[in-house]
């Protein structure tokens, strides 16, 4: 059962609670980026260009780390982008136990399109299908595909295999884009006062977004690859369903996903290590 899914439709009392969220939440998150932080981003062209005019019927899947709880909506206020617009707005996997951990708050992230994820359930829970259902239609996806967030300037972890399956089950395989920044964990860090988060963003720091080129996977030459790695593979099942639209079994789909998540995690790296040159140079052009 998907959690008040009624909520999260374009026409529920009209659009106009899903615009008012957009319209506020969005006006927060450029003023927090823009006015109180400085930003630098670099590649926001390649975004703009996929957000607003990919070819039709592609769906898009950002991805990116995860440094703070209000790593979105904040990464969308940068200048130019139309984060007010919820057409255009992205659909994005959220922490059940965070984002919907009452009814309030339920209705207010399903409004701003946010899709449930239970963590420890699989990624054959009904709202990863839900999510597949937006990509099916065409529609913006974004992930954090680490699962949970870290504060630590450190490589990027090993990534979960559910955004990888999003993409091998599409029926239109999506175009990934990488992003990854840094700063937001100085915006709203984890710990701040006696162990706390702060109630509202801080103000006054550095923030660097790096945006990555467009990642095409080219599934069916994946999956003889994946299917070669699988006969020598030894695992505890956990009892993936073996008929699935990849028609792979579930040996052959671990090791899929892992080349999947793989090839984005070194994607990510190069462009956290951009990232951190970037802002070294900044630093440098400062003083």
């Amino acid at each position: 059962m998907r959690k008040m899914e009624w909520a999260a439709r374009a026409d529920h009392l009209g659009g106009v609670p899903r615009k008012l969220v957009f319209l506020a939440v969005g006006a927060l998150s450029k003023a927090v980026v823009n006015l109180f932080n400085t930003t630098t981003v670099y590649n926001v062209e390649t975004l703009l260009r996929l957000v607003r005019s990919r070819p039709s019927g592609v769906p898009l899947l950002t991805v990116s780390n995860h440094m703070s709880t209000m790593d979105d909506p904040l990464m969308w206020g940068l200048k130019d982008f139309p984060i007010t617009d919820p057409k255009l707005g992205r659909w994005v996997l959220a922490a059940e136990d965070i984002c919907f951990k009452n009814s309030m708050l339920s209705y207010f992230f399903r409004l701003g399109k946010c899709i449930p994820i239970t963590r420890g359930a699989g990624i054959y829970q009904e709202h990863m299908n839900e999510a597949l259902d937006y990509l099916r239609d065409g529609s913006w996806l974004h992930t954090f595909p680490e699962g949970k967030v870290c504060q630590e300037d450190a490589p990027i972890r090993r990534l979960k295999w559910g955004t990888a399956s999003l993409i091998v089950r599409a029926p239109i395989t999506p175009i990934v884009l990488p992003i990854v920044h840094n700063g937001f964990d100085k915006v709203m860090p984890e710990k701040y006062i006696f162990g706390r988060r702060p109630p509202f963003p801080l103000w006054n720091r550095e923030i660097r977004i790096v945006i990555g080129e467009p990642m095409i996977f080219d599934i069916p030459k994946l999956k003889p690859r994946a299917v070669e790695m699988s006969r020598d593979l030894s695992f505890s099942s956990v009892g993936w369903p073996n008929t699935t639209p990849c028609g792979l079994d579930e040996a052959a789909q671990r090791c899929l996903y892992k080349i999947i998540s793989e090839r984005i995690q070194v994607a990510m790296e190069d462009l956290r290590n951009a990232a951190s040159s970037a802002g070294k140079t900044f630093l440098k052009a400062r003083n």
